[in-house]
């Protein structure tokens, strides 16, 4: 078994967790309500400069010019790539950047993006990556679970959302970081495997709280 089949076991139970909560299921049913995925959207919007932050860690870490060079195109796919997504909704939804910039973090959001600083800044790169897979993982397994639903992808709102998270780019990218997950774990000890799973897991169930954020509209 490999160490990504190791930490996806571990944390499964959190993910189908994440894959049942009614603010998924109504992504992909169209039935969730505007005003929930546009409080999500702001907050996963702030979210996600902070996920940048924690790849360029990965940057200052790492000692191999690849390494270096695969976390700096990362950086890029956030703010260049992923951001795209938001900022279409944010188009639909006439709500400027400056808008976004002006809201503040829920405690769920600071929470968990603390907690990811926090680990990239004492950690090497093998732990960088594990805070950072949960959620690019999840997503990856999200996006593609709901364009499985028929209609959901081509859905007026929401189908534009599935699409971005289940498109052939958002999965490369997801697959080259489950590879270097691998890669970078091969010949761990299992106490050291033991902390990235600490890690993958906290994150995983960050990710679950981020949901409820959103569902509940929290401040």
């Amino acid at each position: 078994m490999t160490t990504t089949e190791r930490l996806y076991a571990a944390a499964r139970e959190v993910w189908e967790a994440c894959h049942a909560h009614p603010f998924v299921r109504g992504i992909g049913d169209g039935s969730l309500e505007v005003e929930k995925f546009r409080h999500f959207l702001l907050q996963d919007y702030l979210y996600l400069f902070d996920y940048a932050r924690v790849f360029a860690w990965g940057v200052v870490k790492s000692r191999e010019a690849e390494l270096m060079r695969l976390f700096s195109q990362n950086v890029d796919a956030i703010l260049g790539g992923e951001m795209k997504i938001h900022r279409a909704y944010m188009a639909r939804l006439g709500i400027t950047e400056d808008e976004v910039l002006a809201v503040k973090p829920a405690l769920a959001n600071l929470s968990y993006t603390h907690y990811k600083l926090a680990v990239a800044a004492a950690g090497n790169e093998a732990e960088i990556i594990a805070t950072i897979l949960a959620c690019s993982w999840s997503y990856a397994e999200i996006g593609a679970r709901l364009a499985e639903i028929p209609g959901a992808a081509e859905h007026p709102f929401y189908g534009e959302w599935i699409r971005g998270y289940a498109g052939e780019d958002y999965q490369r990218t997801n697959d080259a970081l489950v590879e270097l997950m691998d890669r970078l774990a091969a010949g761990c000890s299992e106490q050291e495997y033991a902390r990235l799973e600490e890690i993958f897991v906290h994150c995983s169930r960050y990710e679950l709280g981020f949901w409820d954020m959103a569902w509940k509209l929290e401040q």
